[in-house]
């Protein structure tokens, strides 16, 4: 397995310890639809929640959050409108993105963006 590859799925890992420690219920992990996928599918408070966790192992290229584009975006809006389909009953979702920066000497650092739309 590639390094970044490796990378996310340490990156998944850490963001469902950190959803479960913040009271989430995890539905779901790496859920797919063709070509598309969600990390996390998760509730809490009534609210399904739709997570795109984005992990580097350092800030020197930029925030991991910068890098969800429009284009993932519109896939992981495409993901969820199948798994609404497929699971209908949820009056509430929530798209958000969990940005994981990996540094040395340091504990990770966590920066959670709620309710994103593009």
């Amino acid at each position: 397995m590639a390094a970044h590859n490796q990378l996310g799925k340490a990156g998944e890992a850490m963001a469902v310890k950190f959803f479960t420690q913040k009271g989430y219920l995890i539905v779901c992990r790496n859920w797919r639809y063709g070509r598309h996928e969600i990390d996390i599918i998760a509730t809490k408070d009534n609210k399904l929640h739709f997570i795109e966790v984005k992990t580097r192992s350092s800030s020197r290229y930029g925030y991991p959050e910068e890098s969800v584009t429009a284009k993932k975006f519109a896939s992981l809006k495409a993901a969820a409108d199948a798994y609404l389909f497929q699971h209908p009953g949820y009056k509430w979702i929530q798209y958000d993105v969990l940005s994981i920066t990996l540094h040395k000497n340091r504990p990770p650092e966590y920066f959670l963006l709620e309710d994103v739309f593009m």
